[in-house]
This record gives structure tokens, sequence and C-alpha cells, in this order.
């Protein structure tokens, strides 16, 4: 018999993709896609189980239908429906912790993967120039998806302890861009007009989504000759973008805003709903993130398709164009940035960033 794979999250997109693509593999007998609620994309021949991973029903679905594969991808940022902050919270953390309680029960479970995000690593002025699977936060989360990502790895790492037997993978990916990707990120960088911190121009990586399906079809299954796909592993782009760099792709202007005054701003476009402009958003678009991605390489056996780069393009492209063509505004920038270099017109020198 082949592989009987559970996916979790199976009403969001990227799980919706993942279901649709991991059943047309040889290997896999069968695919039990969850969720709390209906998926409104079609799952192929997919038996869809509706069920909140938050309950102890959850134990039922993997003893009825002898799953041997997990795939946990309801982790993440945003709510699904008219669910809040306080919702999203107890299915990245209760959640987990249940479906980790069920799988420790099962004796058939042989494989685990779980979506993380490379935002465990935190945001901050004194980090180093790349963080590895190894380096430790120099400053944890402290609120928001970034903190249930933290928790979630916990609870990982406590269940691979239980249970050896068990081949665990975590998957930290960079910001996940793509035509129909919703997060924080996307949602910020839709916005007309991009508020920025003054004086700092943070570097930022991205992964695009057709690469995140294909690093979690290979962790479902057995590794690839000379190959090891259990343990924890960064996935990313190739390259960085800084965020000025960005904005002009996109064509949005930006508004410099004195630190200070930049949580003030995150609560004004939380309370008008246009963004979660959470602390921890404030902290990567401050000092930015990059991850090394060697072990991935080496270890893994999975390099990405496209570049952060590419990835970004993809997705400006489905956002359409900003209020500024990308060709004028990136003139507009450069002849001010002429104008007030040292030496230059204004004899105003150049703010250094602080990424």
């Amino acid at each position: 018999m082949g592989k009987v794979v559970l996916v979790t999250g199976a009403a969001r997109h990227l799980g919706g993709r993942f279901v649709r693509r991991i059943q047309r593999d040889p290997e896999v007998d069968r695919v039990i896609a969850v969720d709390a609620v209906e998926p409104a994309h079609p799952l192929g021949a997919a038996d869809f189980v509706r069920v909140d991973i938050r309950r102890p029903e959850i134990a039922k679905v993997l003893a009825e239908h002898d799953v041997d594969t997990v795939v946990h991808l309801d982790v993440t940022g945003t709510a699904l429906g008219g669910g809040g902050r306080t919702s999203v919270k107890e299915t990245n953390v209760i959640g987990t912790m249940q479906l980790l309680g069920a799988c420790q029960k099962s004796p058939r479970i042989a494989r685990l993967v779980v979506k993380s995000s490379t935002s465990v690593y935190g945001s901050a002025p004194r980090d180093p120039a790349v963080f590895t699977e190894t380096t430790p936060a120099k400053a944890l989360p402290s609120g928001g998806f970034a903190k249930d990502a933290v928790e979630v790895e916990g609870y990982v790492r406590g269940f691979a302890r239980r249970r050896p037997d068990v081949a665990v993978c975590v998957l930290r990916f960079a910001n996940i861009l793509g035509p129909r990707i919703d997060s924080p990120l996307t949602e910020y960088l839709a916005l007309p007009v991009l508020p920025t911190v003054l004086g700092y121009d943070p570097r930022l990586q991205f992964v695009h989504e057709d690469d995140v399906i294909d690093v979690l079809r290979l962790a479902a299954h057995e590794p690839r000759r000379a190959t090891q796909n259990s343990g924890t592993f960064n996935v990313a782009g190739d390259g960085v973008l800084l965020l000025s760099q960005c904005a002009r792709r996109l064509g949005r202007p930006t508004v410099p805003v004195l630190l200070p005054a930049v949580t003030w701003v995150g609560t004004a476009l939380r309370t008008v709903g246009v963004t979660d402009f959470a602390p921890e958003q404030i902290r990567l678009l401050t000092h930015g993130r990059v991850v090394s991605t060697v072990h991935t390489r080496e270890v893994f056996g999975f390099s990405p398709r496209h570049t952060t780069a590419e990835a970004f393009a993809d997705f400006a492209r489905s956002r359409g164009r900003g209020l500024l063509p990308p060709e004028a505004l990136a003139g507009a920038v450069d002849r001010l940035a002429a104008r007030v270099a040292p030496g230059g017109p204004s004899g105003v020198p150049t703010v250094h960033d602080g990424a």
C-alpha cells in the first residue's frame, strides 16, 4: 500500500495546492484533507474531513484513515473567515498541541512535516548578517505569529524526543509570495503608500509559493539518495531585496516615519482594518532578516527554482501598477539621492540605513 497523507489547513490556498499536488505522486495512496471550514477550492480526489485540530477528534481521523504521514500547514499569521487574532493563536498553538498528541498516540505515524517561519529568529539591531538553523535569536519574538511559531517549534521538538521513530521535518519559510498569497506582509505591500522607518532600509528575503509546494512534497516522502529530510531547514529564494527596491518595483511611494511614531502608525492601520502592522512586522521592516539556505541545499537536497527577486516580481505582476510607474519612481529617487548626497546642491548628508 502507498502512503496515506493527512494535510491540515486544506481550506487555505497553499493547503489546497499541496493537497492537489501530493495526490498525483505514485507513492501516495490516499490524501486526507482536514480543516475547520469547507474549502472554497477543489481538492481533487482527496477525502475532505471537516474537523477542528484544536479538538480531540483529530485523533479519531488519524486512526480511522490509517494515516502514516502528517503535513501540518495550519500554522499561519492570518485568520480564515471571520476569525481574529485569538482564533489564529489558538489554531497555531492549541491546534498543534492537539495534533501532536494525536500523532504521539498513533503507532502508524512515520513522518511529520511542519510549516514554520524564519520569523522565529526575530529581528533586532544586532542580529548577525545571516542566520543559520542553529543561530539563536538575539531577541525572541514577543507576540504575534512569530511567537506562535516559536511555541509550535518547541512542541514539535518535544514530540520528536518522545517519538524518535518518527521522521520530523520543520521547514522555516521566508516570507512567502505569489499571485494569491495573503499575509500581513502582502497586505502591507498592497498599501497605496508604504510607511517606512526613517533611516532604515531592511534586507528582505522571499520564497515563491511554487517552491513552497515543491519542498513540502519532498519533505513528505522518503529522503532521496545522499540526502536527509529530517531536521530543521531554512527555505528562501537566493538573494535579497531592500525594502526601498520593493517599493520602487511596485510603484509605491514611501512615507518615512520616525521610529517612535511607527507604533502609533501601526495601531492606526489596524484600527481601520488595512493591515496587521504588528510589533514583529515593524521590527522586520526596520531591521530586516536574512537566512542561510546552505544546509537545505547540501543536506536536504533542495534548491528553490525562483530567486527572491523573481518571487517578488511574480507577486508584483499580480498586484498591478502602483500610484507611480516604477521607472519614473526610480528616476525620481535617483535624482533626489543625487541632490541630498554629500557635496550635492543641498549640502545635506544622506541618511545611512540601519539594516
